[in-house]
């Protein structure tokens, strides 16, 4: 029997078309995740049975059609099945077939969170295309779950070896991310950070603000942000009683972050946070949304259609998705107090 104190995270399977249903089937079926969680899989019973199948995993897909259901034993796997797709659909292919599961994953795993069913919900990639050809007006998950939760915005932050990495701007050109900073965004952007550092971490707040310019701008030699934006917004924060330096040199903030001098750094742009991260620990880095009423965690990879249904693709991502989902599930009621629109 599985331990009935453990969190119940519904995990989706994302687009059955890609490598979603295999990195989720090694994931609940790792002595990892069953030690920290009770995972309910959601999306197509084929989809998984076919992944299991794939991966030639000891144990068996059950289908549920409620988390009351679930029993968590060993050896099973038990998913919310949708019944979107069979087993004859086919890997590697954008269809609207595919995006129509991919969509409902989502849709039902976060009305189970919404109704506290479960503790917070881990999603596999989805594609694009696939969502759009069904019908999706919405540029990807967290588009979606803004909508599905009433949540007015949301970010990202990035989990490291405990380290919280935040974003200044999102996904847009370097060019345009330098342009789009102000005194006002990159104040904005602390607050968030913060918050979340006490949402997620209640004591731990030492924020660090990254620079944007080499050896931080050298008063001004190597570029002005640090002087006419940077400071002016940590100054103001400080103001408020947050408890945030900087702006602190790119080539060493992310080594002291990691040997614990700080809980969360706000970088500026995409690869500013993607690249240390990722190089550290590709595996283990995780994306958290903040800003939702519910707990969600993800890969921060995509679908790889290329390797999907070989049997290849690695769940170590997914595995560190869960067990940060099953570690901060603990702050759910943080969450929905801070974040609840």
């Amino acid at each position: 029997m599985s331990n009935p104190q453990l969190p119940i995270l519904a995990v989706t399977l994302g687009d059955p078309a890609g490598i979603g249903p295999e990195i989720v089937a090694a994931a609940l079926a790792s002595p990892q995740a069953i030690k920290v969680g009770r995972g309910l899989a959601v999306g197509d019973l084929a989809a998984l049975e076919r992944a299991i199948n794939t991966l030639k995993l000891d144990v068996r897909a059950i289908g549920v059609s409620s988390v009351q259901d679930a029993k968590f034993e060993p050896g099973t796997i038990e998913i919310l099945d949708l019944e979107l797709t069979d087993k004859n659909l086919q890997m590697g292919v954008v269809s609207a077939e595919a995006g129509k599961s991919a969509i409902g994953a989502i849709e039902a795993a976060t009305k189970l969170a919404m109704e506290k069913q479960v503790s917070g919900i881990v999603t596999a990639p989805i594609n694009k295309e696939a969502i759009w050809a069904a019908g999706s007006k919405h540029l990807g998950h967290t588009e979606m779950l803004g909508e599905l939760t009433g949540a007015p915005s949301s970010d990202t932050m990035f989990v490291v070896k405990g380290l919280k990495l935040f974003f200044t701007t999102r996904h847009v050109p370097l060019r345009t991310a330098l342009d789009q900073l102000s005194i006002e965004r990159v104040e904005e952007a602390i607050k968030k950070a913060a918050l979340a550092l006490e949402t997620f971490g209640e004591n731990q707040t030492r924020l660090a603000v990254a620079a944007v310019n080499p050896h931080g701008g050298e008063n001004g030699n190597f570029g002005r942000e640090e002087i006419d934006i940077l400071k002016p917004a940590i100054e103001k924060c400080r103001a408020l009683g947050i408890n945030v330096v900087g702006p602190i040199p790119a080539d060493s903030v992310f080594h002291h972050g990691l040997t614990g001098r700080y809980d969360g750094i706000l970088t500026h742009f995409h690869d500013q946070g993607h690249i240390p991260s990722k190089t550290y620990d590709f595996d283990g880095t995780v994306s958290v949304t903040i800003g939702l009423p519910i707990l969600r965690t993800s890969v921060d990879h995509g679908t790889a259609f290329d390797i999907a249904g070989k049997g290849i693709a690695s769940a170590g991502t997914m595995i560190a998705a869960f067990e940060v989902g099953a570690a901060y599930s603990r702050y759910s009621e943080n969450i929905r107090k801070a974040f609840n629109s």
